[in-house]
C-alpha cells in the first residue's frame, strides 16, 4: 500500500484563453502521462465542442506521476473551466484538492473571472500558487501582471513564477513547487471509507461512474457501497484512476483521486456532493460514518423550455437530461407541457452559455432536434398578504379568481407587487474603452457602483442591473465595443421591485400561451409590437384574415392583421351570364365566414421554432 504522504492534490485555475490547458499539456509530457506520439493541443479537452469553441466546459482529473529528489510523487490534476457560467464545476473540484495554480496571462493580466476563481480558492482555504503565464509573447507586460497579483494576494513580487506553458520554460519548476508547497492529503487510511463524489457520467454496462475523492479510509474492487445522501447502495464493478484515460486499479486509498462504477443503473441514484462508503457486514444502516459536507446546490438563474420537434421523441429527451445532468448537476429540469407544442421540459441554467453547451450535446449527443424558448429569469410575485409565488415561465403568471376559468397560471388575487433578481458586474476594461464600455452600461436601468484603477491601463468597473438585462447579447455588445479586450463577471444579488407584466398572444381570438411574455410594464408595447409583427411575417395565410393580437389584462397593446389567401374560384368559367360569377363568389364568401367563426388556425412547428428564438 502506498503512502499517502507522496500524494499532491491540485487545480489550474484561470480566466479564459489564459492557457490552461496548454499548461496540463506540458505536464502531460513533463511526466509522460500521455506518450509523445500520441499527444494533440489541448489533450485534456476531449469534448468536440470544447475543440470547436477554444473553452474547457468540463472539468477533467488526470494522474501523473513524478520523481523529485529520488522520491516518486503521485499528483493528481483538475483542469477546471474558465468562464463564469461553469464556476459551480470549479467549485466542485476545489473541494477535491488541496492547492491550486492561478495562472495569469501576461498579456492581460487580471481578469473577471480571475477574481472569482481566486476568492473561490480562498473560500477553500487552498494554497494557492501564483504564476504569470505566457512570458515569450512579445507584447508581454510581466512586471506590470506582477503587481496586479501582489496586490489581490498581499504577496512580494519573487513569489510569483514567471513561465511559458507554449514552450515549457519554468514547467519543472512550477512542478516542484506543486510538491514542495502543496500539502499532502491529511486523510486517515484507518477510519471508514468516505469518498466524496465530485462529479459522474454514465456507462450503459457499468452502471454510473462516480468521480471520487478518497477522504478517508481504503476502497477494492468489487465491495459493495453505499450512498449515503442518496441511501441506496450498488456493488463496485470497477475502480480505477485517470491516466487520463481509464486504468483499471484493484483500490484506492486515502486521498487519492479516481472512479468507481457504482453497478446504479439509475442516474438520479448518483448525485454529485453524496459520500459513499462501505456497507460493513451487508448492513444498510450506516451508524458510525458521518457524511462529508458535501456541495451547496447550484441555483439557476436562466430558464429555457426544451421540447422535441418530433413527440414521439419525449421518451428520448428525459433519458438524454437525467444522462447529462450526471454529468452537469449544476442544471435543473422540470416537466411542463404546452397545448400546442405537447409535452417538453423546463430547464434552469447558470447562464446563457451554460444553456448553449447543454442544447448543443443534447443536439449533437442524443439526435435531437428541439424547439427552444428564449431565455427567461426567475421572477416573484407577492399578494397584499406577503403570498410569494416564482415564475419561471409566463406560463406561471397567476391570474385573478375570474381570469382562472380561461385558462392560464395559478389563481392568485390581489398582486401587491413583482420583483425581479439583480446582479452584480465586474468588469475589467482597459483604460482606452472606457468610454464605450460606459456607453455600453449606460443603455442598462443599473447602477454604477464603483471605478477602481488595477493600474494605471486597468480599470475595474463595478455595475448592478436587472439580470435580464444581462441575458441577452449584453456579453457580445461589450466583447465588440472593446475590440475583445474587456472581461466580465457577474453574480446573483437580491430580489429587487420590478413593474412587470404579462403580455398574451391571441391569434384570430385564441389565446397562445406558448407566446405569452412577461416584460417590464414601460417596454410591453415596443415588445408587444415586435412579436406581431414577426408573427405577421412567418404564419402562413389563412382562407380568412387573421387578428394578431398582443394584449395586456384585456387590452389590446398591438394588433397586425394576416390577409385572406385568395382562390380565384370564377377561373373555371368560360364567358357565360355575370350571375354565375357572382353565385361562386358569394359561396366563397360565405364559406370564409364559417370559416373565420371557427377561427381554426393550424400553426406549423416551424412558426414557433422561429418565434421561441426571440
Amino acid at each position: 500500500m502506498e503512502n499517502q504522504s507522496n500524494i499532491r492534490n491540485f487545480a489550474i485555475l484561470s480566466h479564459i484563453d489564459h492557457g490552461k490547458s496548454t499548461l496540463a499539456d506540458r505536464f502531460l509530457e513533463l511526466t509522460k502521462t500521455v506518450p509523445k506520439e500520441k499527444m494533440r493541443p489541448q489533450y485534456l479537452d476531449m469534448m468536440d465542442l470544447e475543440k470547436e469553441k477554444g473553452i474547457t466546459i468540463k472539468m477533467q482529473p488526470v494522474r501523473m506521476t513524478y520523481i523529485l529528489n529520488s522520491k516518486p510523487y503521485i499528483l493528481n490534476l483538475i483542469d477546471t473551466p474558465g468562464h463564469v457560467d461553469f464556476s459551480y464545476e470549479v467549485s466542485r473540484s476545489l473541494a477535491a484538492v488541496e492547492g491550486v495554480i492561478l495562472l495569469v496571462d501576461a498579456t492581460k493580466g487580471i481578469q473577471a473571472q480571475t477574481l472569482a476563481n481566486l476568492e473561490l480558492a480562498k473560500q477553500h482555504n487552498l494554497v494557492i500558487i501564483p504564476v504569470v503565464n505566457k512570458i515569450d509573447l512579445p507584447q508581454a507586460q510581466i512586471k506590470k501582471t506582477q503587481e496586479e497579483i501582489c496586490q489581490q494576494l498581499k504577496i512580494l513580487p519573487e513569489t510569483i513564477l514567471e513561465i511559458s506553458a507554449k514552450n515549457g520554460e519554468n514547467i519543472e519548476k512550477l512542478f516542484k513547487r506543486v510538491i514542495e508547497e502543496i500539502p499532502a492529503p491529511s486523510g486517515l487510511s484507518k477510519k471508514p471509507l468516505r469518498a466524496l463524489i465530485f462529479d459522474s457520467k454514465y456507462d450503459p454496462y457499468k452502471g454510473v461512474i462516480a468521480y471520487v475523492r478518497i477522504v478517508d479510509g481504503q476502497i477494492k474492487n468489487n465491495e459493495e457501497i453505499y450512498l449515503m445522501a442518496a441511501k441506496s447502495k450498488g456493488k463496485i464493478k470497477e475502480i480505477g484512476f485517470f491516466c487520463p484515460g481509464p486504468s483499471i486499479q484493484l483500490e484506492l486509498i486515502t486521498g487519492e483521486i479516481g472512479y468507481i462504477a457504482t453497478g446504479i443503473k439509475e442516474p438520479g441514484k448518483v448525485r454529485a456532493g453524496d459520500t459513499i462508503t462501505k456497507i460493513p457486514n451487508s448492513q444498510f444502516l450506516i451508524s458510525n460514518v458521518e457524511p462529508l459536507p458535501g456541495y451547496s446546490k447550484s441555483r439557476p438563474v436562466v430558464f429555457v423550455s426544451l421540447y422535441p420537434e418530433n413527440t414521439d421523441d419525449f421518451d428520448l429527451l428525459k433519458s438524454a437530461l437525467a444522462k447529462l445532468r450526471l454529468t452537469d448537476p449544476s442544471f435543473t429540469f422540470e416537466l411542463e407541457s404546452q397545448r400546442a407544442l405537447g409535452r417538453g421540459y423546463l430547464c434552469g441554467f447558470l447562464g446563457t452559455l451554460h444553456a448553449e453547451i447543454i442544447i448543443e450535446r443534447l443536439q449533437r449527443e442524443f439526435n435531437l432536434n428541439l424547439i427552444i424558448s428564449a431565455p427567461q429569469v426567475l421572477y416573484k410575485v407577492l399578494n397584499k398578504k406577503g403570498k410569494e409565488i416564482s415564475v419561471k415561465t409566463a406560463t406561471d403568471w397567476p391570474v385573478s379568481p375570474g381570469e382562472r376559468m380561461m385558462g392560464g397560471g395559478p389563481e392568485f388575487s390581489g398582486i401587491d407587487n413583482t420583483q425581479e433578481p439583480w446582479t452584480r458586474l465586474e468588469i475589467i476594461t482597459p483604460s482606452n474603452y472606457l468610454g464605450q464600455t460606459l456607453e455600453i452600461l449606460s443603455s442598462l436601468e443599473g447602477k454604477h457602483k464603483e471605478r477602481k484603477h488595477l493600474n494605471p491601463e486597468k480599470i475595474l468597473l463595478t455595475f448592478e442591473a436587472p439580470f435580464r438585462e444581462i441575458i441577452s447579447g449584453f456579453y457580445d455588445k461589450l466583447k465588440g465595443a472593446t475590440q475583445g479586450y474587456a472581461s466580465l463577471n457577474y453574480r446573483i444579488l437580491e430580489y429587487r421591485p420590478a413593474d412587470l407584466v404579462k403580455f398574451e398572444i391571441l391569434i384570430a381570438g385564441k389565446k397562445e400561451e406558448s407566446l405569452s411574455r412577461i416584460v417590464p410594464r414601460d417596454k410591453a408595447y415596443q415588445e408587444g409590437r415586435k412579436v406581431v409583427q414577426k408573427l405577421k411575417e412567418i404564419l402562413p395565410p389563412q382562407q380568412f384574415s387573421v387578428p394578431l393580437q398582443a394584449v395586456i389584462s384585456g387590452k389590446i397593446i398591438a394588433r397586425e392583421t394576416i390577409r385572406a389567401r385568395r382562390k380565384d374560384v370564377t377561373a373555371p368559367l368560360y364567358g357565360g351570364d355575370y350571375t354565375r360569377k357572382k353565385k361562386l363568389l358569394e359561396r366563397q364568401k360565405k364559406g370564409k365566414k364559417e370559416l373565420k367563426e371557427k377561427g381554426e388556425v393550424r400553426i406549423p412547428h416551424k412558426v414557433f421554432l422561429e418565434m421561441l428564438k426571440g
